[in-house]
């Protein structure tokens, strides 16, 4: 398959040095029309502006190289559910001013933690943080999506369960809520307790009931390290960790979830381009043999 005739839902995560308007041709690298980047860098409070002549860049490499979704993820900074209020007020201007580049950019996705109550005030953790995403919604408009992952849970971290996303999620007020979806990183579903590999039907016929399939709108495809209800987050290759092949098998030819992207956020190696195709070619491989 040439990077022309990948018209798969199917990406990964890439390098945005040099600029973000560099990502659509790395995707193309890794025979990819679905991306997802960082629009800033993650471990720094600093918020580089997003010009037209950035954006116009961007959006002109998109269209070269014919990529249909686009997801940013938000900086590692930021904590919504954070009970200190300069913490929260530093994140909510973050989050605030990502979602502002996403929209310029033309990016349909920004995915988002749903942060850590540390003070292990869960509900009130919820509730600040869906506050703070409505409030970012209203505040910037255009058509960018966000989406709450899934966690694998450790210490105070929120989001490890279906229904405390769908509690955040319903504290947001439509039409707003109509912009806030969830991505579903299999990583952290696994380590967080729920069995895809014993139980593959049974963990998406929960989220169903608890969040319903038309809320599932970005997948980040991660083997993991841990094991299950493990509550650790590090990622292992396609079919080289505890997750194996078999979810990933079930995942492909699910034909529920067929056009909704999923992008690998699995380990690069160092040219940054042959362990993503890799791992692209057994997901498609997968699909393949059925």
């Amino acid at each position: 398959m040439t990077a022309a005739g990948a018209r798969d839902e199917l990406g990964a995560h890439v390098s945005t040095a040099g600029g973000v308007q560099r990502a659509p041709e790395r995707a193309a690298a890794i025979e990819s029309v679905v991306v997802q980047v960082f629009t800033k860098q993650p471990n720094r409070w600093a918020e580089p502006a997003c010009d037209a002549e950035l954006a116009a860049a961007f959006r002109a490499e998109r269209a070269t190289h014919g990529i249909v979704a686009v997801a940013s993820h938000d900086s590692y900074l930021i904590n919504l559910a954070s009970p200190d209020p300069v913490l929260f007020e530093r994140s909510y201007a973050s989050f605030r001013m990502e979602l502002e580049r996403c929209v310029a950019l033309g990016i349909e996705y920004v995915v988002t933690h749903p942060g850590n109550a540390t003070d292990g005030d869960v509900d009130h953790g919820l509730a600040q943080n869906a506050e703070a995403i409505e409030r970012a919604l209203e505040a910037v408009g255009g058509g960018t999506q966000v989406l709450l992952e899934t966690t694998a849970g450790s210490g105070r971290v929120l989001g490890a369960s279906f229904e405390q996303l769908a509690t955040m999620r319903e504290r947001i007020r439509e039409p707003l809520r109509a912009r806030v979806g969830i991505c579903f990183d299999t990583c952290h579903v696994w380590a967080a307790g729920y069995d895809l590999v014993g139980d593959y039907d049974g963990v998406m016929a929960r989220f169903e009931d608890v969040l319903g399939l038309d809320t599932l709108r970005l997948f980040h495809l991660n083997d993991s390290v841990g094991g299950h209800g493990s509550r650790r987050d590090r990622h292992a290759g396609i079919g080289e960790g505890t997750l194996g092949e078999a979810p990933f098998r079930r995942l492909m030819t699910d034909e529920r979830f067929l056009a909704v992207p999923k992008v690998l956020e699995t380990p690069k190696g160092e040219d940054l381009v042959t362990l993503d195709r890799l791992n692209l070619g057994r997901l498609r491989r997968y699909r393949a043999e059925g």
